[in-house]
């Protein structure tokens, strides 16, 4: 029988937060995001090996984000009536496929098709990824999601070193590497599906929504729904405002700071990845204080 969400809620926190898979899907998390980050890192070497314009390069960061993110959502409505762990090793597969087309698109058009791969699979493991997280979190909240979200930070902040150490020296086909992440992913996800399987058999089922009997219960129904619809838009406007410039500086800093200092593609990374890796540690930060004082706080 399945049961409400406050009760899957108090079965999670009796069982007390469970760290090995909190940081199993954190290190997943930190591979999905890399493997994401394979692409701004190559942005310098297409625009000089395939000589992409800015604006190109504009359009692979743009269908990148757009799968990434918008099909997240749709993911998200699927697996909230219909939960599938084998989903969580699908995306990365995805992913894995995409990056070796990224190494070895001999045209502007492929590179789009395999970013809308890695896009793809980024967009089907973070919604699964999420209730895992949320079975593992116990009463520990904040700090489960800043464990989350800073794997995901760490591997977004990884795209300036291998711009330095790898891409650079390797090229374009450099790109091969990553699939090393999604293999290494996949073999994680060997040991956080099965758990999560037994969670969701446990107690993880979605409850399905009583309607209200009344009409002063359906009015104040109706009247939550709003509020929450509400506070949604605001966070979606408040993630979109943050994202807009992150997202400019992650993929165009670097030409800007070659462009008007003279500074080499490699040393243009250290202000980038000083930048992202301030995120990490806000992030992580971030989780610790809003147990400590409240998230509203």
């Amino acid at each position: 029988m399945p049961v409400t969400e406050t009760a899957a809620r108090s079965v999670a926190v009796r069982t007390g937060t469970v760290y090995f898979i909190l940081f199993a899907i954190s290190a997943v998390h930190m591979l999905n995001d890399t493997m994401q980050a394979v692409v701004s890192a190559l942005f310098p070497i297409f625009e000089e090996s395939m000589g992409l314009s800015y604006a190109q390069v504009g359009w692979i960061a743009f269908t990148l984000n757009m799968t990434s993110s918008v099909m997240q959502p749709v993911v998200g409505l699927v697996s909230d009536k219909r939960p599938a762990p084998w989903m969580l090793p699908f995306g990365m597969a995805l992913s894995m496929i995409g990056l070796a087309g990224l190494a070895f698109a001999p045209s502007f058009w492929l590179l789009l098709l395999s970013v809308v791969l890695i896009g793809l699979g980024s967009a089907i493991f973070h919604p699964e990824g999420s209730r895992v997280v949320y079975f593992a979190a116990g009463g520990r909240r904040g700090l489960a999601q800043s464990i989350y979200q800073v794997g995901g930070n760490f591997g977004q902040s990884l795209a300036p070193l291998m711009t330095i150490f790898i891409f650079v020296p390797l090229g374009q086909r450099g790109a091969a590497w990553g699939m090393l992440l999604a293999a290494a992913a996949i073999v994680v996800l060997l040991k956080v599906v099965p758990w999560y399987s037994g969670q969701l058999a446990a107690h993880g089922a979605p409850a399905k929504r009583r309607k209200p009997a009344g009409a002063e219960q359906l009015h104040a129904a109706r009247k939550e729904r709003r509020v929450v619809m509400f506070a949604l838009m605001l966070l979606l406007v408040l993630v979109f405002c943050r994202s807009w410039y992150a997202a400019g500086m992650g993929n165009f800093y670097q030409f800007y700071v070659r462009d008007t200092y003279g500074l080499t593609i490699s040393a243009a990374q250290l202000p980038l990845f000083l930048f992202m890796a301030a995120g990490v540690a806000g992030t992580f930060l971030g989780g610790i204080l809003a147990d400590r004082f409240g998230r509203k706080t």
